[in-house]
C-alpha cells in the first residue's frame, strides 16, 4: 500500500498554482516540506523559516482496496496544498476569493457536502473553514447547487453531443479555442462532408452504447460564419442525425454573422436556444479586442432575434477586459437590462498561451501574479505596449459583482460555474438564466455528470466512470486538415471510449493532442 510520500510524488504543479495565487510561484522553492502518516493520520508541515504551518488529516478508509487508495492519494494532496495555502497565508495577509481551491469546478465541493447529507449552513461553513472560501462565494455555490437540484437530473444512462465548427470571421485576441478565420471559405466543404461523417457514426455509437440523448450543443468558432447554405446544410444534418433531444444549442456570438435567413434556419429547425455574445457593449474596447462589429450591431441582431421568434437567446461578457473600468462594464450590464437576454454569463478574462494575446500580453508575469493585479485608485497597472492596461484584481472583482446584481435584477439565478488558471481576480465564470431556461449541456459539462459525445475539429470527448472518480477522454485534433485527414482515427477513438473497444478504459492521446479545453 503506498505511502504518503507516494502519493505526493508529483504534486509540485499544484503546489505552483497555490503559491500563484499569492504571487509566490517563483518563491516555492523557499518553501520546505515535512509529510509523515502514523496512527491513521496525514501530517504536512511547511516552513520558509520565518513561519511554520502545520496541519494533520484522517487517513480514509475504504473496504474497496482501489477506492481507498484513490481517497487516500486524494486527502494526501488536498492536505498538502491547504498546508501551503495557509502558509502563503500567514505570509501575505491575501485572502484570496476562492481561498484554497485552485480547481476548475469549485461546485464539486458543495454539491458533494449536500451529497454527504449536510445541510446547506453546514456546506457554506465547511468551505468557508475548509478552504477559507470568503462567505460571498460559498453562498453562490449554495444557489447553484439548489437551482440544479430542480432540472432534470443527469446520469450514466444519458449523453450529451458537442458539434465543433472551428470557423470565425476573425479571432479574438484572448480565444484559445480550436478556430480558424474562415478566410476564402475553401475548408468548409470538406469539413462539413467530414463531420457529417462522424456524426453518422457518433449516432450508431449512441444507439450501440444503449443511453440516449440528452442535449446537443453547437460550438466554435462562430457556427454562424458558416455561408447560409452550408449553415443550414449542416443544421438540417444535425437535427436528422440526432432527433428528439431535450435541448438544442447553437452558438451565434458575432452578431455581424446573424441574418434573418440563418435565424429562420434555426427557428424552423426547432433550435430554442442561441448565444449572441457582445462581450463588452464598448465600441473602442471591441476594437481593441479584436471583434468585428460595434455595440450598435449587438442591438440590431437581438431585435432581428426576437421578430424571428427565438425564444431563448444568451449573453456573454468579459469582466475585465484591458482598458476597462467598473463604469465601462457597467454600461454594459445597462444594455444587457435593455436587451433582456434569456440567460448571461458573466466570464472573466483568462489570457490563455494558446491565445493571440498569450506571448504578447506579459503572460510570464499573469502566471507569477495569478491575475491579483494591485494599482491605485483600483485601476491595473499592467501595461502594454499596444496601450491599454488590464483592470486590477480589486476592479475585476466589483465587475463580477455587478454582474451578479444585473442578472438578479432581472430575475436570474446562477446555475453553474467554473474557474480557470490566469483569471483576473483569481475569480470566476458564472452562468445565469430566468427560471427554466438553464441550459443543461452547460451544467453537464462543467458538472461531469453526463458524458459527452464531441464532434469535430477539437472536440474531447468525456465518459464518465462515477464509481471510480475517473473521467475518460478521447479528444480529436484540433487542426482543421489534420482533422478531415485523420477522421477514421477519430471515430475509432470515441468507438474504445464508449465502447470498451480496448484493452484499458479511456483512450490514449499523442502528446500533440492534449489540451485541457472548455468544450
Amino acid at each position: 500500500m503506498a505511502k504518503i510520500s507516494e502519493y505526493l510524488e508529483t504534486i509540485q504543479p499544484e503546489l505552483a498554482h497555490t503559491a500563484r495565487l499569492f504571487g509566490l510561484a517563483d518563491h516555492l522553492e523557499e518553501f520546505r516540506m515535512e509529510a509523515e502518516e502514523g496512527e491513521g493520520v496525514f501530517r504536512i508541515a511547511f516552513t520558509d523559516g520565518e513561519h511554520t504551518v502545520r496541519r494533520a488529516a484522517a487517513v480514509p478508509e475504504d473496504q474497496d482496496l482501489r477506492l481507498r487508495e484513490l481517497h487516500r492519494k486524494r486527502a494526501a494532496r488536498r492536505l498538502c496544498k491547504q498546508t501551503l495555502y495557509d502558509l502563503c497565508r500567514e505570509k501575505t495577509g491575501i485572502h484570496p476569493p476562492w481561498g484554497s481551491l485552485t480547481g476548475v469546478r469549485p461546485t464539486h465541493l458543495m454539491l458533494e457536502a449536500l451529497a454527504e447529507g449536510l445541510s446547506r449552513e453546514q456546506a457554506v461553513a465547511r468551505l468557508r473553514t475548509e478552504f477559507d472560501v470568503t462567505g460571498e462565494k460559498a453562498e453562490l455555490l449554495a444557489q447553484i447547487a439548489e437551482v440544479q437540484a430542480g432540472l432534470p437530473p443527469p446520469g450514466d444512462r444519458w449523453m450529451d453531443v458537442y458539434i465543433g465548427i472551428p470557423f470565425c470571421t476573425t479571432r479574438c485576441a484572448y480565444c484559445s479555442f480550436s478556430s480558424g478565420e474562415i478566410g476564402n471559405g475553401r475548408l468548409v466543404a470538406p469539413y462539413l462532408d467530414a463531420l457529417e461523417r462522424e456524426m453518422r457514426a457518433g449516432a450508431e455509437i449512441l444507439a450501440e452504447s444503449g443511453r440516449t440523448l440528452r442535449a446537443v450543443y453547437v460550438g466554435g468558432g462562430t457556427p454562424t460564419a458558416l455561408p447560409e447554405a452550408d449553415f443550414q446544410r449542416m443544421t438540417d444534418r444535425m437535427m436528422a442525425i440526432f432527433p428528439g433531444a431535450a435541448e438544442y444549442t447553437i452558438e451565434a456570438g458575432r452578431p455581424d454573422t446573424l441574418t434573418q435567413g440563418r435565424l429562420r434556419t434555426i427557428r424552423e429547425a426547432g433550435v430554442r436556444r442561441i448565444s449572441i455574445n457582445p462581450q463588452t457593449m464598448n465600441d473602442r474596447t471591441l476594437r481593441f479586442i479584436g471583434r468585428a462589429h460595434t455595440a450598435q450591431q449587438v442591438r440590431e441582431a437581438y431585435a432581428l432575434a426576437r421578430e424571428e421568434g427565438i425564444p431563448h437567446i444568451n449573453m456573454d461578457v468579459i469582466a475585465g477586459l484591458p482598458g476597462e473600468d467598473a463604469e465601462d462594464f457597467a454600461r454594459t450590464m445597462e444594455e444587457a437590462e435593455r436587451l433582456r437576454p434569456e440567460s448571461l454569463t458573466v466570464h472573466t478574462l483568462a489570457i490563455k498561451r494558446s491565445s493571440p494575446w498569450g506571448e504578447k500580453w506579459t503572460a510570464a508575469r499573469l502566471e507569477k501574479e495569478g491575475g491579483i493585479r494591485k494599482g491605485a485608485e483600483g485601476k491595473g497597472t499592467e501595461e502594454t505596449e499596444a496601450g491599454p492596461t488590464l483592470p486590477s484584481g480589486e476592479t475585476a472583482e466589483e465587475m463580477v459583482r455587478q454582474g451578479r446584481k444585473t442578472a438578479e435584477r432581472m430575475g436570474m439565478r446562477p446555475y453553474y460555474l467554473y474557474k480557470q488558471k490566469y483569471m483576473a481576480g483569481n475569480l470566476e465564470n458564472t452562468g445565469y438564466a430566468l427560471p427554466g431556461h438553464e441550459c443543461l449541456y452547460n451544467v453537464d459539462i462543467m458538472e461531469e455528470t453526463s458524458h459527452i459525445l464531441a464532434l469535430g475539429a477539437g472536440g474531447i470527448s468525456k465518459r464518465i466512470y462515477p464509481e471510480e472518480g475517473h473521467i475518460g477522454r478521447a479528444p480529436n485534433v484540433s487542426h482543421i486538415e489534420t482533422y478531415i485527414g485523420r477522421l477514421d482515427e477519430m471515430i475509432r477513438r470515441k468507438r474504445e471510449l464508449f465502447l470498451d473497444e480496448s484493452e484499458g478504459k479511456g483512450a490514449a492521446r499523442s502528446p500533440e493532442d492534449a489540451r485541457d479545453g472548455i468544450k
